[in-house]
């Protein structure tokens, strides 16, 4: 099949296998008379699932990461219809899925350059769900998701400091995670994933390709986790700048490279667990009051993890690592090294890179996009460009720093511009999910 002969998705099914603690999801691309199926599959180990796989609670969570999964497929053609042979989404859920679907794919059709709608319009059925899903009796302990950066490891020291047992998680293989758990001594799990193989032979034939909402899979993923390992909440890491629109069209949409980690995502996914899945069960970032300057602050002083963590996505790819911790030429690494900058020296700094990235004049116009001084700020979970110019106004007040080239030179090109001050930018604000006994 092509991807120009595809006509819409159908969810066809999924499994559950307890005994060996396998998924399989499966979807079917069809079109121009043809058919392609898709088969995905999570490894959760073996393990005595607490809530049995047969309860509504783990069918209402298998629901929720198969719709939310399909989006990988559904963004080959971004076009026709999705079927639901069974289990129809209600109309809560419907309208959920197409806010997902609509805003986790906005990036990609923006880069596309997609016109019209681009997302899917998932038809309601007729039943009618209860508002309020039951108690589990899930354990009180925190699962906290790792993803081997600055913003994880700042979230599960807090959970550790409130007392609250603890294990870390990842989704998929990445090794460099598991070397930062390691550090950390905490009980690690890994979550196999693996996505159909067909995928990548429709990408090669043309299908259209993009950013997906990554995060919001995982959080589906962890919601099943917290089922079967016993767990009422999954901590994740994630930063009010999360919520700030990496650009806006011209005709006034936002385009959000990070909507699966913002709050309004955050708030949705609660909703849809309070009703259909478990009221013991919390699913929520303890940094989102928090800007990135104000974790890098915090994350200088664990001393510990700075020899092994990374925030550079080089390391993340599907096929394996494509870098040495730190590739040093991309917007995430620049971002960090800017935003621990303030609060660290230039050895500590350098120990950490292997090189001194504000030291490099080649760098400037990087350096420059993430203070949007020309345009949008990238595509990359970054932070605002207001934190990039706090950041910058510090160093050029720091005698450690202000006279590295790439700060000299973007303080001449941020004349007349007003910094925000550091201060301001590090001191928590704005809405939470946090409940009561992870909060300070």
């Amino acid at each position: 099949m092509q991807p120009s002969e595809i006509e819409g998705l159908e969810f066809t099914g999924r499994e559950f296998d307890p005994d060996s603690g396998e998924l399989r999801l499966r979807w079917r691309l069809f079109g121009n008379g043809q058919d392609m199926l898709l088969e995905e599959r999570f490894g959760f180990g073996r393990a005595t699932p607490h809530v049995s796989p047969d309860h509504p609670s783990f069918q209402a969570a298998l629901d929720l990461l198969h719709w939310i999964a399909g989006v990988s497929y559904w963004k080959v053609a971004c076009r026709g219809d999705v079927l639901f042979p069974a289990g129809v989404p209600d109309a809560f859920q419907a309208d959920a899925l197409a806010q997902i679907y609509r805003h986790g794919l906005a990036e990609m059709a923006w880069v596309n350059r997609l016109q019209g709608r681009y997302w899917p319009d998932f038809d309601a059925g007729d039943r009618c769900a209860s508002a309020d899903a039951p108690t589990l009796g899930l354990g009180g302990r925190a699962l906290v998701p790792m993803g081997g950066g600055k913003d994880s490891l700042v979230a599960l020291e807090r959970v550790r400091a409130r007392g609250i047992e603890t294990e870390t998680v990842q989704v998929g293989s990445a090794p460099l995670i598991g070397r930062v758990a390691e550090r950390a001594g905490t009980r690690h799990r890994v979550i196999r994933r693996q996505l159909a193989p067909e995928l990548a032979s429709l990408n090669a034939a043309g299908a259209l390709n993009g950013h997906v909402p990554i995060t919001a899979i995982n959080a589906a993923t962890l919601v099943i986790a917290a089922l079967i390992w016993n767990f009422d909440a999954v901590v994740f890491a994630n930063e009010r700048s999360a919520d700030a629109p990496t650009l806006t069209t011209p005709d006034g949409r936002p385009v959000n490279h990070q909507f699966a980690k913002s709050h309004a995502f955050e708030q949705l996914l609660g909703d849809w667990i309070a009703r259909y899945i478990a009221d013991d069960l919390a699913v929520f970032s303890l940094l989102r009051r928090d800007s990135e300057l104000a974790i890098c602050r915090e994350f200088a002083e664990l001393t510990a993890y700075h020899d092994v963590f990374s925030s550079c996505n080089r390391n993340f790819h599907l096929d394996g690592p494509r870098t040495a911790r730190w590739c040093g030429q991309c917007p995430k690494c620049r971002f960090v090294f800017l935003g621990l900058a303030p609060f660290m020296d230039v050895q500590r700094l350098e120990a950490i890179f292997g090189r001194d990235l504000l030291a490099e004049p080649g760098q400037a116009d990087a350096f420059a996009e993430l203070l949007e001084l020309a345009g949008p700020r990238p595509f990359e979970c970054v932070g605002e460009a207001g934190e990039a110019r706090a950041a910058l106004g510090a160093l050029a007040a720091d005698p450690r720093w202000c006279d590295h080239a790439v700060v000299r030179e973007l303080m001449q090109r941020v004349r007349g511009i007003r910094l925000p001050d550091l201060a301001s930018i590090v001191r928590p604000a704005g809405p939470d999910c946090i409940p009561g006994r992870f909060r300070r």
